[in-house]
C-alpha cells in the first residue's frame, strides 16, 4: 500500500510557512506500515493542483491532500478533487450548522464565505473528526482514494489519528510496521562510509529489507539509518537489532550513539558509569563546550564547570589545573596552537588528565571561527569518549 502526500498552499512554496505537516504525516504512515515514496508541494492553482494530484494517483494507491479547505477564494481543494472524481459538489446543510455553532460558541457570527467549507464532492464521505471549521474528506477514485485534510496541524492530526491511518490499514488488507534506527558516527566522510558499507548495501539491495541510508548532520557527523518493515514492532526491532550488530562490526568505534543521543550525552553517561566527574578548560571554544555539557547536566552532578581563557600556557597544564580547581576526577583542555608553536593553521591541542593519568591528541581543523570552534568541541568530546572506552 503506497500513500503520497500533497501539501497545498502557495505560502509553502514562498517559504512563508515551513511544511512540517508532510514530515509528520510521513512518520505516522511509516509507523503503521504504509509506504510513502513521494511528498510534493503545489500552490493554489487549479490546473497545477489537478495535475499534481492526478500524477500522485498514478504513482500511489492513496493520496493525502493537506491544505486548501478554508473559506477563502484560494481554498480550492474541494473543487479540484471533485473534478478529478468527475462529480459535482453539493452543499451539506448539516456541516453549515456545525460551523455556525462553532462560531456562536465563541461569540462570533459565521459569514457567508464559510458556507463554501460545506461543499462536498458527490460520493465523498466526511471524516468524523472536525476540530475546526474545515471538514475532512474521504474521496474514492476508482479503487484508489484521496483524503483531504486541513493545513492547520492540530486539525490534520486529529483526522489522521482518528480516521485516515486506520482506513489505510484496512484498505491495505494487512498489518505491518516500519521502524528505523539511526546510528550516529563521527570520524569518516559520507563517501567513506558508503565505501566501507558498499558490499553490505549490495547484499541488502538484493534482499529489499532492511535498508540503509546516509544522513549528513553537519558538524554532528554522519548518520546511518537502518529501516525495517515487518508484521509487528517486535519483529521489526529484531531485524534492526540484527542489522545494527553487522554495521557495528563493519564500522567499529566511529559509531558514538543511537537515535537522539549526542556526543555530550554519550560522554556524560560514560563518566557517570565510571563514577567520574569532569571539568574543562577552553582556550579557543569560548565556552561552547561548557554550554553543551551543562545543557545536558543541569544539576552539574557530572560536569563540575569550566574555565575560559584566551590563551593557556599549554593543554596539559590547563587540563591538570582545571581538574584541581573544580575538584573533578577528569580535566579536559582544548587549546589552539599559537604562532610560536610553529604548527600549521587550524592545529588544536587536546589533553586529558584523568586522576593524574595523561592523554593527549593533536588535530587540524578547517573552517571560519564559528565552524572551527564547533569542530573543536565535537573532536574533543570524541577524544574523551574514545579514551574513556579504554578505561
Amino acid at each position: 500500500m503506497r500513500c503520497e502526500v500533497v501539501a497545498i498552499g502557495t505560502e509553502l512554496l514562498l517559504g512563508q510557512i515551513v511544511d512540517t505537516n508532510s514530515s509528520w504525516i510521513g512518520e505516522q504512515l511509516a509507523l503503521v506500515g504504509i509506504d510513502s515514496h513521494f511528498q510534493v508541494k503545489v500552490g493554489d492553482n487549479f490546473e497545477r493542483m489537478e495535475h499534481t494530484i492526478r500524477q500522485a494517483l498514478k504513482r500511489s494507491d492513496a493520496v493525502i491532500c493537506c491544505g486548501g479547505l478554508g473559506p477563502t477564494q484560494d481554498d480550492i481543494t474541494r473543487e479540484v478533487i471533485a473534478a478529478i472524481m468527475d462529480v459535482e459538489l453539493h452543499r451539506d446543510e448539516a456541516v453549515i450548522e456545525k460551523i455556525r455553532e462553532m462560531f456562536e460558541s465563541r461569540g462570533r457570527v459565521m459569514v457567508n464565505n464559510n458556507r463554501r467549507q460545506a461543499d462536498i464532492p458527490e460520493g465523498a464521505t466526511l471524516i468524523a473528526q472536525m476540530p475546526g471549521t474545515a471538514p475532512g474528506l474521504v474521496c474514492p477514485v476508482g479503487d484508489k482514494v484521496i483524503y483531504a485534510v486541513p493545513g492547520v496541524p492540530h486539525e490534520m492530526r486529529a483526522m489522521m489519528v482518528g480516521t485516515i491511518l486506520e482506513d489505510l490499514q484496512h484498505r491495505a488488507g494487512e498489518t505491518a510496521v516500519i521502524r528505523s534506527r539511526v546510528l550516529r558516527t563521527w570520524g569518516n566522510s559520507e563517501s567513506g562510509l558508503a565505501e566501507d558499507l558498499a558490499e553490505r548495501i549490495k547484499q541488502l539491495d538484493a534482499k529489499g529489507n532492511p535498508t540503509l541510508a546516509f544522513q549528513a548532520s553537519g558538524m554532528e557527523g554522519i548518520n546511518v539509518r537502518i529501516t525495517a518493515k515487518a508484521v509487528d514492532e517486535t519483529a521489526a526491532e529484531a531485524v534492526i537489532a540484527s542489522e545494527e550488530e553487522i554495521i557495528r562490526s563493519l564500522l567499529g568505534d566511529i559509531i558514538f550513539g543511537v537515535d537522539g543521543q549526542t556526543m555530550e550525552t554519550v560522554v556524560l553517561e560514560m563518566l557517570r558509569e565510571r563514577g567520574l566527574t569532569l571539568a574543562v578548560a577552553e582556550g579557543l571554544t569560548g565556552g561552547v563546550l561548557a554550554a553543551r555539557l551543562s545543557d545536558m547536566d543541569e544539576a552539574m552532578t557530572i560536569f563540575r564547570g569550566g574555565a575560559v581563557r584566551g590563551v593557556f600556557a599549554n593543554a596539559s597544564q590547563a587540563a591538570t589545573a582545571v581538574r584541581h580547581d573544580f575538584g573533578a576526577d577528569v580535566g579536559l583542555a582544548v587549546v589552539a596552537a599559537q604562532a610560536s608553536d610553529q604548527q600549521p593553521a587550524g592545529t588544536v591541542f587536546m589533553h586529558l588528565d584523568i586522576r593524574g593519568g595523561q592523554h593527549t591528541q593533536t588535530v587540524s581543523l578547517p573552517g571560519d571561527r564559528a565552524r572551527f570552534r564547533n569542530y573543536a568541541v565535537i573532536n574533543v568530546l570524541n577524544f574523551l569518549r574514545k579514551t574513556l572506552a579504554t578505561l
